[in-house]
């Protein structure tokens, strides 16, 4: 969907509707379009809160062209996380034993009662029964975000780096509460972690208060609310523990990259 120059949407109706992009988020693999038509029915969306492991699950989708194709399973698991194409782990995922197959992604997870409790995104390809969906409430939060600005804001702080478990005695020395953190690779020109004095070969370990035992830790606190706010950044410099003040800005849309 994104960098899509035309969408087109059809319905099972056969009705088709050329579709303009209100906004994507990469991130979480989700989308919303507009469409102008008459006589539209819309899904009852679900909460995905609500669930539970066993219950009956259902996914429709075009898998390799066939059109509203339906397969049924059962909720296997809740919470899952998901990389994305981005890097970014995607929280909340259901996982569902629901055969899906390339063409299903972006599809309906639906309950008996028709309810939607997730969007389809993936499944393993060596393994089978092993599928998995946006959990609904992520997206209704997400669309909600996208149709009201366009975008998803989040923060970063412009550093390249690598998890790296740390020395016993500097956790105990310091009484860390993580046992890894994440090494400083590479550092961007002119980027709120330059700004901040952060050098190539610093360990974080700590970012506004919370222990960040890898990526994915620093991933989750950098959020739209961080943009612009002086926030204490902990990290270990050889032997020495510091606390550095940095103020992340927006995360570049791939447009401005």
């Amino acid at each position: 969907m994104h960098h899509a120059t035309k969408i087109d949407v059809t319905l099972p109706d056969g009705r088709r509707f050329q579709a303009d992009l209100v906004g994507d988020d990469p991130d979480t693999d989700l989308a919303v379009v507009r469409i102008n038509g008459p006589n539209l029915v819309a899904a009852p969306l679900g909460d995905s809160q609500k669930i539970r492991v066993g219950q009956l699950a259902i996914a429709i989708g075009n898998p390799y062209g066939f059109q509203y194709t339906v397969t049924s399973g059962v909720v296997s698991a809740l919470g899952r996380s998901l990389r994305s194409m981005s890097g970014r782990l995607i929280d909340n995922i259901i996982q569902t034993d629901a055969a899906l197959n390339p063409g299903n992604s972006g599809g309906p997870l639906v309950t008996s009662q028709g309810d939607v409790i997730g969007v389809n995104t993936a499944m393993i390809l060596a393994a089978q029964g092993i599928c998995f969906a946006i959990a609904m409430n992520t997206a209704k939060f997400v669309a909600g975000k996208l149709i009201k600005e366009g975008k998803i804001r989040r923060s970063y702080i412009g550093v390249g780096g690598q998890n790296v478990k740390l020395h016993r005695r500097l956790v105990r020395f310091y009484h860390l509460a993580v046992e890894s953190g994440i090494l400083v690779v590479s550092i961007e020109e002119n980027s709120p972690a330059q700004r901040a004095g952060l050098i190539e070969g610093d360990v974080i370990v700590g970012f506004g208060g919370q222990p960040t035992a890898g990526i994915d830790d620093l991933h989750k606190v950098l959020t739209e609310e961080k943009v612009g706010v002086r926030t204490p950044l902990t990290i270990l410099r050889r032997s020495e523990k510091l606390v550095l003040d940095i103020i992340p800005e927006e995360t570049k849309s791939r447009e401005d990259e």
